[in-house]
């Protein structure tokens, strides 16, 4: 299979390891990007004049600001060691983020704001957990930035599909900014980002970026580090059997929104769905090293 434009590999040589912006996105906003720091390494850095959000894959930071100090954030070893520590920092924010855990590994989203929204550490007993769809598409979202946030534009959300469960399922599009007669949000025009993480070094998602019309379809095959874009259409994934698929999107457009369509030829599969998979939740509270 020939490698899809959509899908961007990790980078060993890169400080950041793997990188998205605007720019070689082909996009308007949305900017994404995770690194590595080894145990007291610090990474300084500016939002400029974009809004900011850090996820803490694995392992504990200190965040020094200009809009505040956090320290000691993040617990997990690993995604699929528990519940996410996220960090919001606005624009024109000077931060200094230093490695406490032998092994950092964070991801940021960013998007050019002209607004001023208060910095906000979203510890894991603040992540609302939705255990969405039934059956084999049943999967796990953990909402760290939801609609309704104190930001702009910026959405962040992870998400866990168990072994051979199909996910971001039936296929839905965001590609459109859509209201009703009454002004409700029917559908947001948002870029999206699917960062990925596999529980085991040979597993493997699959996922599908198509229009409805035909003019994009794509088939990519995401492994560990992997980001895919989905600049329009819908976006199913499947999780390759034997193995829990890990991926944290962050979105930005029309509207701080998760608003979308289905596609209709597969929406009636919702009427399916009597029960939910008994393997969710992957992480939560309850864990025994989040204690």
């Amino acid at each position: 299979m020939n490698t899809s434009p959509l899908l961007v590999r990790p980078s060993a040589s890169a400080e950041a390891y793997v990188e998205v912006t605007a720019a070689s996105a082909g996009w308007e906003r949305l900017n994404f990007a995770a690194r590595r720091l080894d145990k007291g390494a610090s990474w300084t850095h500016s939002t400029q004049d974009s809004e900011f959000a850090l996820v803490i894959l694995g392992g504990t930071c200190t965040v020094e600001s200009s809009h505040g100090q956090w320290r000691q954030i993040g617990r997990r070893p690993h995604v699929f060691g528990g519940m996410p520590y996220t960090l919001y920092l606005p624009p024109q924010t000077e931060f200094r983020l230093t490695a406490e855990s032998d092994l950092l590994d964070v991801a940021y989203g960013w998007c050019a704001s002209d607004e001023q929204h208060p910095a906000r550490l979203v510890p894991p007993q603040e992540v609302s957990v939705e255990i969405r769809g039934g059956g084999n598409a049943t999967r796990q979202i953990n909402n760290m930035i939801p609609p309704g946030f104190d930001c702009d534009r910026l959405v962040a959300v992870e998400v866990f599909t168990p072994s051979g469960n199909w996910s971001s399922y039936p296929p839905h599009k965001h590609d459109e900014h859509r209201v009703d007669g009454d002004g409700n949000l029917l559908e947001a025009d948002l870029e999206e980002t699917y960062f990925y993480k596999i529980d085991k070094p040979a597993g493997y998602a699959l996922q599908r970026v198509y229009t409805g019309d035909g003019r994009l379809d794509e088939l990519v095959i995401a492994r560990n580090d992997d980001v895919v874009l989905v600049p329009e259409g819908y976006h199913p994934v499947v999780s390759a059997h034997g193995y829990t698929t890990y991926y944290l999107n962050f979105l930005a457009g029309s509207a701080q929104s998760l608003a979308n369509a289905d596609d209709p030829q597969y929406a009636w599969i919702k009427e399916s769905w009597s029960e939910k998979d008994p393997r969710l939740p992957i992480v939560s509270l309850d864990m025994e090293n989040q204690s």
